[in-house]
């Protein structure tokens, strides 16, 4: 979306309630009842007919009911065998009797690295130990584990990284917390919005809306800290262009997902971020990295965010149409 109309963003802020909310996945399976099959246990079945079993084995001049299966057993396997089908498998072989095993000693209690583990499954995000080794790092001077940050990352081309201040981070966080949506334009060069719209006129003040959205998940790497440790979640960031969230909803792709980790923040006063940029989505590590930037402009409410930006913030939290401006939020953007 190249051109800029403040009636859409006005709609957008109208319906943003209902438009912005989560949209519910269902996974419900619907089971046609005459397809489910269970099997019963079979010590039942022989209680109910021990005694007729008894007459038999007496009348075929067998001992007990144990001697009569025993000479007809080549005959049952035969029949349980035909009547085996994919909805109706034969019943599992008997486990050991509980009563004869013992009871299962409890499971040993996870370890800090299992927990880490766990968590970094059930979120899908990479522990900080996955980049760097963050015991090496932690005797290093803050410069130093900045210069190895960048580093690791300068040869991936659909990458971003920073290292924020913690009292900077902290503060964003709060609005964060506050605002943990929002919408950012991304300008483009004429030729570019031109090259997009096919008429010169539309490439004038061309810029793309990206869509925003904050996420607060457990530790990824949990430490044995304090409970003032800083270090009490991980945050992300996943970007989206506006026009495909519109369309698909929270079934949109994300072109960017920014992480930022806490391990470092107690000792060393600094949270690493890193950002990762979908190949072939449209958008380049460069302007990942100008969406990064503008996240720090309008949610710094101590430092860069404290004026306009910040405004500008909470009226589109709030959904007021008379001070949310597509004007203000482009001029606002640019401002260093």
């Amino acid at each position: 979306m190249a051109y800029l109309r403040s009636s859409a963003f006005k709609s957008l802020l109208r319906t943003r309630a209902s438009s912005l909310c989560p949209q519910q996945r269902r996974w419900a399976q619907v089971h046609d009842v005459r397809f489910l099959a269970t099997h019963h246990d079979p010590n039942q079945v022989l209680d109910r007919y021990r005694s007729k079993l008894k007459q038999k084995a007496q009348a075929e001049g067998h001992q007990d009911i144990d001697s009569l299966k025993e000479a007809y057993k080549e005959k049952i396997e035969e029949f349980r065998h035909k009547a085996t089908t994919p909805l109706t498998p034969e019943p599992p072989k008997s486990s050991p009797s509980p009563s004869t095993t013992g009871p299962s000693p409890p499971p040993p209690p996870p370890t800090p690295q299992a927990r880490a583990a766990s968590s970094a499954t059930s979120t899908g995000i990479r522990p900080l130990d996955s980049f760097i080794d963050v015991e090496k790092v932690r005797s290093l001077p803050p410069k130093e584990i900045e210069a190895i940050w960048r580093l690791r990352f300068a040869n991936n081309s659909h990458s971003v990284c920073a290292v924020i201040p913690v009292e900077t981070y902290q503060r964003i966080v709060s609005a964060a917390r506050q605002n943990p949506q929002f919408v950012l334009p991304l300008p483009r060069t004429q030729s570019e919005a031109q090259t997009a719209e096919g008429n010169a006129e539309a490439a004038k003040g061309g810029a793309d809306i990206h869509f925003l959205q904050w996420g607060f998940h457990p530790p990824a790497s949990p430490t044995a800290s304090s409970a003032a440790s800083a270090n009490d979640h991980t945050s992300t960031i996943i970007f989206t262009a506006l026009a495909s969230y519109q369309l698909h909803g929270s079934y949109a792709q994300p072109h960017t997902t920014v992480t930022h980790y806490l391990d470092l923040a107690d000792e060393k006063g600094l949270v690493l971020m890193n950002g990762q940029v979908m190949p072939d989505s449209g958008v380049s590590a460069t302007d990942a990295t100008w969406l990064v930037s503008c996240v720090q402009r309008f949610y710094d409410f101590g430092g860069q965010a404290n004026g306009r930006k910040g405004e500008l913030l909470q009226a589109f939290t709030r959904g007021d149409v008379q001070n949310f401006k597509v004007e203000d939020l482009m001029a606002e953007a640019e401002k260093l």
